[in-house]
């Protein structure tokens, strides 16, 4: 069927082009994309609300062009939430993502993978997450999976907790859930000095080297989505890779299994596993953190 409606929350979407091959190698379609994120929305949506959303759109699906768009359309319906934040010469109408109909409705337009900020909308200037971007720059997953260990060590010395999550691409996020209590720049300033910590104890296999073709074959610790503006892919967002390989928040005991990747779940296979394991971050935040006691900590490191 190319066509149908799906209603959620008093609103309708109307569906179309449900037959259109959006993931050519594993014949996926537009239909089977939208069915995903339809059954996802549960388990998402704690995760999207109220954070201004980035979309990857791939309107013919990803053998065609693809672009980022963050200004919600003027066509987009009225109930669907914004958040207006500043930008240098004016400002952004962000998509909010408060219920399924809205999420159903932007993959209805050819979005694929949701990116979120680390900043919820009423202070967009002080994140409540902080994250280190995996970023290897060969294929081995095992320095990726090395560094991301590290990382956690290093955290835990400073008593913050972490979370973890597979990108659905090529490498691992590490999260740490903030208060709120600190703008970005400080945030910033404190993850690059973590991360250089970390790069300090694995040389050969870690880097902060943000110029490539300096990084050897090093797994770059980037901190620099920790800002104003930045974005990270989204928990349980699609990536826009043939096999449809989704995002996937994961245990931290789960990093060493050996069928672990960063493309392991797919829209294929995800709900098999949240039929077995809850969401690994449904309480991250309960979690959260100040920064504080851990600066001081790395205060005496020096």
């Amino acid at each position: 069927m190319s066509e149908r409606n799906f209603r959620d929350s008093g609103h309708t979407v109307a569906l179309k082009n449900l037959d259109k091959l959006f993931f050519p190698a594993g014949g996926q379609t537009k239909g089977d994309l939208v069915d995903y994120y339809a059954r996802v929305a549960a388990t998402a949506l704690p995760h999207y609300r109220e954070r201004a959303v980035t979309m990857h759109r791939f309107p013919d699906g990803i053998g065609g062009e693809g672009f980022y768009q963050q200004d919600a359309p003027a066509y987009y319906p009225d109930w669907i939430a914004r958040a207006r934040l500043a930008k240098r010469d004016g400002h952004v109408d962000h998509v909010l993502l408060d219920d399924a109909a809205s999420l159903v409705y932007i993959v209805n337009q050819g979005c694929i993978t949701v990116h979120t900020a680390l900043a919820r909308y009423d202070k967009p200037d002080h994140p409540d997450r902080m994250i280190f971007d995996l970023d290897p720059s060969d294929d081995s997953f095992e320095k990726v999976r090395s560094g991301a260990r590290l990382i956690k060590t290093v955290l835990d010395e400073l008593a913050l907790p972490s979370f973890l999550q597979t990108t659905g691409s090529r490498g691992l996020h590490v999260v740490v859930p903030l208060d709120r209590e600190e703008p970005f720049d400080s945030v910033r300033a404190f993850a690059r000095d973590v991360a250089a910590v970390v790069a300090a104890r694995d040389p050969a296999g870690l880097t902060v080297q943000q110029r490539k073709n300096k990084r050897g074959d090093a797994v770059f610790i980037d901190t620099l989505r920790n800002a104003y503006g930045q974005t990270a892919v989204a928990p349980y967002a699609v990536r826009a890779i043939d096999g449809a390989p989704v995002a996937t928040p994961i245990r931290w005991d789960e990093l060493g299994a050996a069928t672990l990747h960063p493309r392991r779940y797919t829209i294929g296979n995800l709900f098999k596993r949240l039929g077995q394991t809850d969401d690994p971050w449904a309480s991250m935040a309960d979690s959260a953190s100040s920064l504080a006691a851990a600066r001081r900590a790395m205060a005496r490191r020096r």
